[in-house]
């Protein structure tokens, strides 16, 4: 347990072949404070290096926290205090070439997922906050699911013992100005148009309304957004804003949430970052997540909703391009660890 007596934050190292670890390294460097509310579940040898790649990269090069490996979850309190706890969750990882798709480290980063997200769901950890993962070295290691969302749900369904149908998941994404929920997520452009059903949307809207009472808003304010251009305009550029979204809008609205659209797809999120709406639920991914990145690449939070576990990450991917170079920031991924605890009740 934490000084506070309370489980700590879980942090996934991510894939080892990208920034995940170093930007772990750099976000506990640069806000020692966290270092007794975390443990990293991950591997020991990828997470070293990364503490001596970052605290090289400091000005002065400074002093780096003592990695303490801790056997199980139930160690970690027992590790000196100001040590970083590294859970060992996942095979040793070997030599993985920076930047490149690697199946071994695909299956490490999936390993930390699973592991830390058990121990999220048994108690022994109050929320879950994951390093990028890579979807093609996740597809080169066998893993069925594309993305952290999917991984999730299907471990947090088979926890409670219910299909994976009957645990829908929504993916918010966040930045201080915008919070954009998304009907789907990692699909075809062809295949979202067809998950846009009433039952998806109001899923959807309730998942994220239901998520900001939980944070404290008494009346959240929901915008949805229009799949076509212009909303349609009335059915002039398809139908779907007309058939599909506002019958489910008048529907919710008439059971007293404050719901409103569907918008035009190109004014809304200005409209949302203005203050006239707490959060916008958009019909696709590229849809939400444009303005989002836009906005707040790097203090951007992706925040899953409808889990029985508190999940946020940075809303960034793991940047081969500049991996292991010392460039990265930590910022986004300080924002999402900053989210979690704001969500389990912490500082």
């Amino acid at each position: 347990m934490t000084p506070t007596n309370r489980p700590p934050l879980l942090i996934s190292m991510g894939d080892p072949a990208g920034i995940g670890p170093e930007i772990i390294a750099r976000a506990l460097l640069e806000r020692p404070g966290l270092i007794d509310d975390v443990v990293v579940c991950g591997d020991a040898g990828v997470m070293e290096r990364a503490l001596v790649l970052v605290a090289a990269n400091r000005a002065p090069a400074g002093a780096r926290p003592v990695l303490a490996v801790v056997g199980t979850m139930t160690d970690a309190p027992s590790a000196p205090p100001g040590t970083l706890k590294l859970w060992q969750a996942c095979r040793p990882v070997g030599p993985v070439a920076p930047g490149q798709v690697d199946a071994a480290a695909g299956r490490a980063a999936a390993d930390c997922v699973v592991a830390a997200a058990g121990e999220v769901l048994a108690g022994r950890g109050r929320a879950l906050v994951t390093a990028p993962l890579h979807k093609e070295a996740l597809a080169a290691a066998g893993i069925d699911h594309p993305g952290h969302t999917e991984l999730l749900q299907a471990l947090a369904a088979n926890h409670a013992g219910v299909p994976v149908g009957a645990m829908p998941v929504r993916m918010m994404l966040s930045c201080p100005d915008l919070s954009v929920v998304l009907v789907s997520i990692h699909v075809a452009l062809q295949e979202a148009i067809r998950l846009l059903t009433p039952q998806r949307l109001e899923e959807t809207i309730r998942i994220a309304h239901a998520h900001f009472l939980r944070s404290g808003v008494a009346n959240p304010r929901v915008a949805v957004a229009g799949l076509n251009p212009h909303a349609g305009e009335g059915g002039l550029f398809g139908r779907e804003d007309v058939d599909i979204i506002a019958p489910v809008v008048q529907r919710l609205l008439a059971e007293g949430m404050e719901v409103s659209g569907p918008h035009p797809p190109d004014t809304v999120f200005m409209r949302a970052r203005r203050g006239a709406f707490d959060v916008v639920v958009a019909q696709y991914h590229d849809q939400g997540l444009i303005p989002v990145k836009l906005l707040g690449l790097d203090d951007g939070v992706n925040t899953t909703l409808g889990l029985p576990l508190v999940r946020t990450s940075p809303d960034h991917g793991t940047a081969f391009d500049i991996a292991w170079t010392g460039q990265a920031s930590a910022a986004s991924l300080l924002a999402a660890i900053d989210a979690a605890r704001r969500f389990t009740g912490g500082a």
